[in-house]
């Protein structure tokens, strides 16, 4: 009995090693298929400010001098800050693009200029936000213009 239990046990392995070895082909060209795919899939590019100021130049809006702005412009909460003027405003009128890590500092900043706005027209600025991107921009600016710069950003960032 244990001879013939043996055998059958025998018979079943060697069974299931022929059985593996065709299906070894069949697995590694499944391998392949996808190492390729995921060595074609480009990496996703973070958007830069400088991304944002490229787009709103090469859509025709315009941009003057562009400068970074210092970190004591809501420090630790951003990524990035840029100060952009805009000639057709006055001299040294402009706005501001900033990216921020995460939207808790976005939110604050935003409504530090919601905020500021509501004090006097004098503080009036736009503000528009879109992910991580807040731009705000000289209240002097026309609305159909600031538009301009937000559908900019509406197209760039998902």
């Amino acid at each position: 009995m244990k001879r013939i239990l043996g055998l059958v046990m025998l018979s079943v392995l060697l069974l299931l090693a022929a059985c593996g070895g065709t299906d070894k082909t069949s697995t590694d060209t499944v391998k392949n298929d996808t190492t390729d795919k995921h060595e074609a899939e480009e990496p996703v590019k973070e958007i830069t400010t400088d991304d944002m100021i490229s787009a709103f130049k090469k859509d025709g809006l315009e941009i003057g001098d562009v400068t970074d702005l210092e970190k004591k412009e809501f420090g630790d909460t951003r990524e990035e800050g840029k100060r952009i003027l805009v000639p057709s405003l006055g001299e040294d009128a402009g706005g501001r693009i900033f990216r921020f890590k995460d939207k808790e500092g976005l939110a604050k900043a935003k409504e530090y200029y919601v905020t500021l706005g509501e004090s006097g027209p004098l503080f009036y600025s736009h503000t528009y936000e879109k992910g991580l991107f807040l731009l705000q921009m000289n209240g002097d600016m026309e609305d159909a213009k600031f538009e301009q710069y937000e559908k900019v950003m509406d197209a760039i960032i998902d």
